[in-house]
């Protein structure tokens, strides 16, 4: 097979028509009608499955003859090694079109994979992820390509929480896997998930079991819940009294967050937790104390909603080793150390189902009685209950 037929010269005059350089280069060469020029392009001939196929190289304006016969070469090259040239530089192009695409960064993979989980049950869901991420991922790895996370960005991520907020840490690392799964499946990383606990992060952190059993208390004794509320009171902002009024009513911070006040009765002094937003599914009534009814008075109405807050802005007036639901333990420890009200009555104040005794408890005598069990907690939290009075039913 002849190869490098054509000179410079040779190029340079060339007429309309076709000619070849050898081993499949050829200069096609044609006539502008218009401005009566030649058009001169370079070409690689080959045979593909049986059928001719035609690549082009460029014109001879862009390509020299030397350029075109690299090129050519380099298409040889592909097509005996089993690939079609074309369809190669094809696939090149798009991965290079991709490539952008393929630098998205942790936060852009986060609020993507977020958006793509439509059947979370609960806006509250959604916040909570978004939340966590954007305080503790984000400022770590947010802006980071989601293919340049390893192993030691996550670490640097989770560590200051890792033994002070345990729970937090835990719900983070696995947040931080869930997107960083998500971009391997959508094809923006590849390799292992530096994020993944087995076999992985459980060799470089301590297991967080023996950290809870050890730092974490979730729940505030309950005689010094009033000395807890003193200070919360002497804060004026908005965050402060949803906390109050969320430990006054023994409520998750889902449903005070989410209460509107359509959903309040002032002369009745009730609340009313629609079934969508309780964990039980079902309406929650709530019998509001003075305290608590005194809180709702203070908020200013800008809309429906109350509390115009989010969780992380309630969570930042606990201690670190506290949670709010853990408040939720405190009233049922205060319900069975210095009352006497029954099991039910206190599971039916907490929105929890136990069966028949809490259908009853829904009946009017239970609300009723549910409300002197709930002024009798607001009056322990304003003023501590002596050691060894029990509130009466």
């Amino acid at each position: 097979m002849a190869l490098h037929r054509l000179s410079p010269l040779t190029v340079k005059t060339a007429r309309p028509g076709r000619l070849c350089d050898g081993a499949g280069l050829y200069l096609y060469v044609s006539l502008n009608p218009k401005t009566g020029d030649f058009w001169k392009s370079w070409v690689y001939r080959f045979q593909s499955n049986g059928r001719a196929r035609t690549m082009g190289l460029g014109n001879l304006n862009d390509v020299s003859l030397q350029e075109a016969r690299e090129r050519a070469a380099a298409a040889r090259k592909l097509h005996k090694d089993g690939q079609d040239p074309i369809e190669a530089r094809k696939a090149a192009r798009t991965a290079k079109r991709l490539e952008p695409a393929k630098a998205m960064t942790f936060d852009q993979c986060a609020e993507a994979y977020i958006a793509d989980s439509a059947g979370w049950r609960s806006v509250r869901h959604t916040v909570q992820w978004t939340e966590t991420l954007k305080r503790y991922a984000s400022p770590v790895i947010g802006s980071m390509p989601v293919a340049q996370i390893d192993v030691s960005l996550v670490i640097k991520a989770l560590q200051p929480i890792w033994t002070s907020k345990p729970i937090t840490a835990s719900r983070v690392r696995q947040r931080i896997q869930s997107v960083l799964d998500w971009a391997t499946a959508s094809g923006f990383r590849q390799g292992d998930n530096p994020a993944k606990w087995q076999s992985h992060l459980e060799n470089l952190l301590p297991p967080l079991s023996n950290i809870r059993k050890v730092k974490h208390l979730a729940a505030l004794p309950h005689a010094e819940v009033a000395a807890f509320l003193a200070d919360l009171r002497k804060r004026p902002d908005l965050a402060a009294r949803a906390l109050e009024f969320t430990i006054l009513t023994a409520a998750r911070s889902r449903e005070v967050l989410g209460a509107r006040w359509s959903e309040i009765d002032f002369d009745q002094r009730g609340w009313t937790v629609p079934a969508e937003r309780t964990k039980a599914h079902r309406e929650h009534r709530v019998p509001l104390s003075t305290r608590a009814l005194e809180i709702l008075k203070g908020v200013p109405r800008t809309g429906d909603k109350i509390f115009r807050l989010t969780h992380s802005e309630m969570w930042e007036l606990v201690h670190s080793n506290l949670t709010v639901h853990g408040f939720r333990s405190t009233f049922r420890d205060w319900c069975a150390e210095q009352t006497n009200f029954p099991r039910e009555i206190v599971e039916a104040a907490l929105g929890h189902v136990v069966g028949d005794e809490t259908e009853r408890a829904w009946r009017d005598d239970g609300l009723e009685t549910r409300r002197r069990l709930m002024d009798a907690w607001s009056r322990s939290c304003m003023k501590p209950v002596a050691e060894g009075v029990r509130a009466d039913v």
